[in-house]
């Protein structure tokens, strides 16, 4: 798989956004895919507290915005408008504890390519496997329904998503592309 030609046609133009243009050059970044005829949901299980229950959100916007807010202000644009992407959550009652978007990217390279977006925990729920199960549950939603490639685009903490099976093929700063995995 060519990551570089993968990258850009997920991202065409990404190094000309202004935001992008801007970070330090020591930001550097990572993308990561999982090849979902390889994920076997079963083996990557996550323990979790009694009571945290996982599925679509559909409820008021406005609280999922709230919880949003308390991980990444900057996120909660793309969690007002309903509908846009699927949502996935950790609920504690009705309180979202983990969310993320479920995004389909379309085909590419032949591949159908989804992934989870904006990924987060709300504070008082962090460190207790909530966040990881979420998000091997939205990993299994997309092999479930029909994807060939689960990416991760724009993380810092590519070493957690490695807990689930991700792996890292390329790395990026403001400068350009920095690293890819090399092609067996």
């Amino acid at each position: 798989m060519d990551y570089t030609e993968l990258f850009h046609s997920l991202h065409p133009g990404f190094f000309d956004r202004e935001s992008i243009r801007t970070l330090p050059l020591n930001d550097v970044s990572a993308e990561q895919v999982l090849y979902l005829d390889r994920f076997v949901p079963e083996k990557t299980c996550f323990p979790f507290p009694d009571g945290i229950r996982f599925d679509i959100y559909d409820g008021d916007t406005q609280k999922l915005v709230q919880a949003v807010g308390q991980v990444e202000e900057g996120w909660k644009q793309y969690y007002e408008e309903p509908g846009e992407h699927p949502v996935f959550c950790a609920f504690d009652g009705d309180k979202v504890a983990s969310f993320c978007t479920l995004h389909d990217m379309g085909l590419h390279l032949g591949l159908h390519v989804g992934g989870p977006g904006c990924v987060g925990t709300v504070p008082g729920y962090r460190r207790r496997g909530i966040g990881l199960e979420m998000v091997r549950r939205a990993t299994e939603y997309f092999q479930k329904n029909g994807f060939d490639l689960a990416y991760i685009h724009y993380t810092h903490v590519d070493k957690w998503y490695e807990n689930l099976g991700y792996e890292t093929v390329l790395k990026w700063n403001s400068g350009g592309i920095v690293w890819v995995k090399p092609e067996t």
